[in-house]
Parts: structure tokens; sequence; C-alpha cells
């Protein structure tokens, strides 16, 4: 199991992004967390088998339609048995 802490930069609010990254990750089998900022970024906590979590990560470089990421940033974190995903 992996933790990866992911801050997405861009036109991400307004877009479903965190209901994209929600699906995603359901669909993967990994657990955590999305939610939106003030600063404008969307930030997600994603827990998992490491192939899952890229996978998931990998959707957080795109998007949905209607999103523009400029940059992400990828931070490990230790695994915290996390359960279920939801966006906050």
């Amino acid at each position: 199991m992996i933790r990866r802490r992911v801050v997405v930069h861009g036109f991400v609010h307004g877009v479903f992004f965190r209901d994209t990254v929600r699906r995603a990750a359901v669909g993967a089998d990994v657990t955590g967390w999305v939610r939106n900022n003030r600063d404008g970024t969307v930030e997600a906590a994603l827990e998992g088998e490491p192939a899952a979590v890229e996978r998931v990560v990998d959707v957080c470089r795109t998007g949905p339609p209607g999103a523009r990421v400029d940059r992400i940033e990828i931070l490990e974190e230790p695994p915290e048995d996390a359960q279920g995903f939801s966006i906050r």
C-alpha cells in the first residue's frame, strides 16, 4: 500500500474535477478523499496498491473535459489505512 497527496493547479474548479477523481478512485479500489482548496487548487489523498494509485494520479494530470491542468504536485505520505473515498 502507498499513499500520495496530489495538488492540482490550473482551471480545476467548476468542471467536475472532484467527481472525476472520485469515480476513478472508486473504480481503481483507491481510498482517500478529494477537495477544492480556497487558492483554486484541487487536493487529493490517494491510498492503495501502487499501480492503482498511479492510475488515479494520471487522471489528475489531465482532469475532465473543460479542465486545464497547469501542473501537479505529488507528495509521498505514509499510508493511514483510509476507508472509502469521499469528496470533502
